[in-house]
């Protein structure tokens, strides 16, 4: 069976999505990490960037992951008018 498991970046705003996203389809999230809990170099994440989300994943359906996570600034900012996603979920199968 084929599986679909988006990943989205977003500029900082990823948790405040994916509390979202939980409260539309519901469930737990598998994995929550963010970047404090991480090792980078010194210079890579910047203090006011610990708290941001390195990794969340959102199971969608039965077979199906959600996942995302902030860009740190040091890899420069996502263009939101570009980068726009789109998700489509079908409940039944196709056949």
């Amino acid at each position: 069976m084929a599986q679909i498991n988006p990943y989205i970046h977003f500029n900082g705003n990823a948790e405040e999505a994916f509390l979202f996203y939980q409260s539309v389809f519901g469930g737990e999230f598998l994995a929550v990490k963010r970047f404090k809990e991480m090792q980078f170099p010194e210079e890579m994440i910047q203090p006011e960037e610990a708290e941001k989300i390195m990794h969340i994943a959102l199971p969608i359906g039965t077979h199906s992951l959600l996942m995302g996570s902030d860009t740190p600034a040091v890899l420069g900012k996502h263009n939101e008018q570009e980068n726009r996603s789109k998700i489509c979920i079908t409940a039944h199968s196709i056949e």
